[in-house]
């Protein structure tokens, strides 16, 4: 753990409740992003929650064998997991189809970063906002149309920028399927901003 893992976590074992409202003011964020990522944005909440039940009844047995950012995100995927009641699945890596036709992997470097990037929004005029609002209204609609684990996958890496091991271990899936899915929702949210750019539509 980091010098201030320690510190936080001793005040935390100590019962100071100000650690405990950094902690949440810290970390609240990524851990619904998680749930978000998970469950959904009607359990999230919920299940957001019970983590921090969790986090509170076991925190005198956190070993510090990770940070406490892995611990409480550990937990979250944990508990919403648990909330969903369903088994981890697999995706297989010849049965996913190709997105949006013509929109391939040379939009993608072998190390998953833009190739190919969407050209530069500004906003600098009404009519530009709106479009923004407009796009960020559409790319919500794209979000939402990912299957779960396309979008579990693409919000915890976009979102909370975690590495990919991370997503592995938290979603219970092999390197390979999360660099699978994490491609092919890339795929549909460029497809989306490719529509949205040529168009002026969702």
């Amino acid at each position: 753990m980091s010098g201030n893992d320690v510190e936080l976590l001793t005040r935390l074992l100590a019962g100071e409740q100000q650690a405990f409202r950094e902690l949440v003011a810290t970390y609240q964020g990524a851990m619904r992003a998680v749930a978000y990522a998970i469950v959904g944005s009607r359990n999230a909440d919920e299940v957001v929650q019970d983590a921090w039940l969790a986090v509170v009844r076991n925190l005198e047995g956190f070993q510090q064998r990770s940070s406490l950012k892995t611990w409480l995100l550990t937990i979250t995927a944990n508990t919403a997991k648990t909330r969903l009641k369903q088994n981890r699945r697999e995706v297989l890596l010849d049965d996913l189809p190709g997105p949006h036709g013509s929109v391939g992997g040379e939009r993608f470097a072998a190390d998953g970063h833009w190739q190919t990037p969407p050209n530069a929004w500004h906003e600098d005029s009404p009519e530009a906002l709106l479009s923004e609002e407009e796009l960020r209204q559409c790319l919500e609609k794209t979000l939402a149309s990912l299957s779960e684990m396309q979008a579990s996958v693409l919000l915890l890496r976009e979102r909370q920028g975690l590495e990919l091991e991370e997503i592995c271990n938290l979603l219970e899936l092999s390197l390979s399927n999360v660099r699978v899915l994490l491609h092919r929702a890339r795929l549909k949210v460029f497809a989306t901003l490719e529509h949205f750019e040529e168009t002026g539509q969702c």
